[in-house]
């Protein structure tokens, strides 16, 4: 995956939006305004800036525009599975092999807005921690710990051994998503785009909840879909007494 950002607007975006970056090459006679609010964000975020002659940093772009700044993307860090129990109550979200980078930014995005404890994603089928995700997640990445693990069913049962009820999200389900108690310490499990949850995680779940569908189509966007769920648990959890 190419790792180089070039251009004034395209590296000050991704300082904006919480990418992670490695450091900023930056041409000696660059004078581009908003270099300026770079060298700020840069600062502010403790991404090292290298001053580099007009030659290193063409050679760097190999050929792409950069108006003089180049950054280097780095790689994100995955939280570690203890990572998702630091809370008192905790609220995970698992995620059944959600692919698109998009949509698991957006998850990533709502799921930290709601103050969940973390996200759960399988090594296998499941997008990676790419820049992508961190800039569609809008910075909550930064925020909030993403685990991946390697046999997502184990997983489960191990969440279950520290007192989690496991929430399913999928169209099987006996009971509406209103209908469950989410004060306790829970995960929601919500499965891909392509193929919702999987038979072995699904026969996991302590309890299948279901979104109704009235329109045509058969099922929602896995980012709304998961919204859906994480405000009932928050409109409960805010109105327990």
């Amino acid at each position: 995956m190419d790792k180089r950002i070039c251009g004034v607007h395209a590296v000050f975006e991704a300082l904006s939006s919480g990418q992670i970056i490695e450091r900023i090459h930056l041409s000696r006679d660059a004078h581009a305004g908003k270099l300026k609010d770079i060298l700020a964000l840069a600062r502010r975020q403790d991404v090292p800036v290298r001053r580099e002659d007009r030659t290193t940093i063409d050679r760097l772009a190999q050929g792409t525009v950069h108006q003089g700044v180049i950054a280097i993307a780095g790689e994100a860090k995955y939280g570690s599975f203890d990572d998702l129990f630091r809370k008192d109550r905790p609220l995970i979200v698992v995620l059944d092999g959600v692919e698109d980078p998009h949509n698991l930014g957006a998850v990533i995005r709502t799921a930290e807005a709601a103050g969940a404890s973390g996200i759960v994603v399988p090594e296998r089928h499941s997008a990676p921690l790419s820049p992508t995700v961190i800039k569609a997640s809008a910075g909550a990445s930064a925020h909030i710990p993403t685990v991946r693990v390697t046999n997502l069913v184990r997983a489960i049962d191990q969440m279950k051994e520290r007192g989690l009820w496991i929430i399913g999200v999928d169209p099987e389900g006996k009971q509406p998503w209103t209908g469950y108690d989410y004060r306790g310490p829970v995960a929601l499990v919500l499965g891909g785009e392509h193929r919702g949850l999987r038979r072995l995680v699904r026969e996991r779940c302590d309890i299948l909840v279901r979104l109704p569908m009235l329109g045509k189509i058969e099922s929602l966007n896995i980012s709304v879909a998961a919204a859906v769920v994480l405000y009932e648990v928050v409109r409960q959890r805010t109105l327990q007494t």
